[in-house]
């Protein structure tokens, strides 16, 4: 079974070439799991979803020390579990998996918690390496295509579904990424063209 996942900022368009990506595999006779890391984390589920007055909910942007410790405890018991269903899928035959983000964008948006918690100057270049924990990159098991979608936050913002965060979430998340870029070994994408074009390329990587 081959593991393929998305990865990249919020509104990337990670969602939509999933599912493209998956039609597509199923049409060729695959059987695909799909899979989403932020759903499948035990964090949410133990430290819940804020929600607006309305019901949506709202993204986290900022996280005392407890929170982030936990997330990271967090992670090390999700590897686990995740490990234990990749061996349930491989014996029930499956072709594929396919990620919906992964690890990767769970470290990364701890790194960001951090960085948001931490006292130094968030606009400082050399913040970004004070701030990254990354001995859980270690453990967390090598798709065989991880694709990194590029992507400019100041065309994010202006799309007609735009994320609650905010422009310098992106542009920060974007800069976590993009150092990660070799750490990772992602095969990146450019996210600024029509999806079409974004899933061409996409599937043509993955054939």
């Amino acid at each position: 079974m081959k593991l393929i996942t998305i990865s990249g900022i919020d509104g990337s368009g990670k969602s939509t070439q999933a599912q493209l990506l998956k039609d597509y595999l199923e049409s060729q006779g695959k059987r695909v799991f799909y899979f989403h890391a932020i759903d499948f984390g035990i964090a949410n589920k133990i430290l819940g979803k804020k929600k607006d007055s309305g019901g949506r909910e709202i993204s986290i942007k900022k996280a005392g020390w407890l929170k982030i410790f936990l997330r990271k405890i967090a992670l090390h018991i999700d590897l686990l579990r995740f490990k234990m269903l990749l061996n349930k899928l491989s014996n029930k035959n499956y072709d594929y998996m396919l990620s919906d983000r992964y690890f990767y964008d769970t470290v990364i948006n701890i790194n960001y918690l951090s960085l948001c918690h931490s006292r130094l100057d968030p606009e400082s270049p050399e913040i970004l390496n004070q701030v990254q924990d990354d001995r859980w990159v270690k453990k967390v098991i090598k798709p065989d295509f991880a694709i990194y979608l590029q992507t400019d936050p100041d065309k994010i913002i202006q799309r007609d579904c735009v994320p609650d965060q905010g422009l310098n979430y992106l542009k920060k998340k974007k800069e976590l990424f993009d150092g990660s870029i070799e750490k990772y070994n992602l095969k990146v994408i450019n996210g600024d063209r029509i999806k079409e074009e974004i899933f061409n390329e996409l599937k043509n990587l993955i054939s």
